[in-house]
C-alpha cells in the first residue's frame, strides 16, 4: 500500500498569467511563496499558499488551448475550498464583481455551497464547513 499523507499541490495552467495571478491572490487571498520565470519555456510558475500551506502551482505557457467545461469532460471536475461562512464569501465575491451560482444545499450532508469560475473557466467550489 502507498502511504499518502495529504495532497501536496494542484497545478493550474492559465491563459493570462497576470489576470490569473491577480484573481488567485487578490480575490481568493492565496499568498505567493515563490514566482519563477523560465525563459527556455516562456513560462511563469507561481507557487501559492492557503493559510501558509502550499497548495497551488499556477503556470503560464504560450498559446494554451481552451479548457472544456461544458459539457463536462472526463478528468478533474473542480477544486473545492472549505469556508466557515458562505454568506461572507458571497459578499466578498460581490465586492470583487465575481459572479457565483445560487447557493445550494448538499442533499447528503446538509451543507451549503456555491461555484464560481476562475479567469479560464475552471470551476471553483466554496463549501461551508
Amino acid at each position: 500500500m502507498i502511504s499518502i499523507t495529504q495532497v501536496h499541490h494542484i497545478a493550474i495552467i492559465c491563459s493570462n498569467y497576470e489576470v490569473s495571478k491577480r484573481f488567485y491572490t487578490e480575490v481568493l487571498g492565496l499568498s505567493v511563496l515563490q514566482e519563477v520565470y523560465r525563459a527556455e519555456r516562456q513560462s511563469y510558475k507561481l507557487d501559492l499558499a492557503l493559510n501558509g500551506q502550499y497548495v497551488i502551482e499556477l503556470f503560464s505557457f504560450p498559446e494554451t488551448p481552451k479548457r472544456l467545461s461544458r459539457p463536462e469532460a472526463a478528468g478533474l471536475r473542480h477544486l473545492a475550498f472549505a469556508v466557515p461562512d458562505l454568506e461572507a464569501v458571497a459578499q466578498h465575491l460581490n465586492n470583487h464583481n465575481v459572479v457565483y451560482e445560487p447557493i445550494r444545499t448538499d442533499e447528503f450532508t446538509g451543507k451549503r455551497f456555491t461555484f464560481i469560475a476562475d479567469p479560464d473557466g475552471l470551476p471553483l467550489e466554496f463549501y461551508e464547513q
